[in-house]
């Protein structure tokens, strides 16, 4: 195990408004603020997005099972910031629920607001963590 210590910075709070990109959003906000470390959560509604549910099988490098929604879902979610290279990562697994179904996972790629999401971000001082490529499992893992 390797961890480092931190304190608390500045904290945002930002609405993502209908039709927005979320993780473009997240990113645009990383980099106008200089954030290179926070943990951040959101709460609110998405119009579609498509998220990694697990690996096929518990094997090294992971082979990822992907899941899409293309229609409005209620999201809560929990998600971190590190750089990779000179670009913020946003890094989000979230429960994304629709009537009576849920799906679970890691938002990558599409991602859309529908009505409103609240994201609140909270800034982590006095870490010096970054992403960056893992060649075994071929995944941006957080370096310390």
């Amino acid at each position: 195990m390797k961890y480092q210590v931190g304190t608390p910075g500045r904290i945002i709070v930002a609405r993502l408004e209908d039709r927005e990109d979320v993780l473009k959003n997240l990113t645009t906000i990383a980099k106008k603020e200089n954030i290179h470390a926070a943990v951040f959560y959101i709460i609110g509604g998405m119009r579609k997005g498509r998220i990694v549910v697990g690996p096929e099988k518990d094997t090294i490098p992971p082979k990822p099972v992907w899941n899409e929604f293309k229609e409005s879902h209620e999201v809560i979610g929990l998600g971190t910031i590190f750089w990779e290279k000179k670009n913020p990562k946003i890094h989000i697994h979230g429960a994304f629920g629709k009537k009576n179904r849920t799906k679970t996972g890691c938002l990558r790629e599409k991602a859309e607001t529908f009505l409103v999401l609240e994201v609140i971000i909270i800034e982590i001082k006095g870490i010096k963590a970054k992403r960056a490529l893992d060649p075994i499992s071929g995944i941006s893992l957080l370096k310390l």
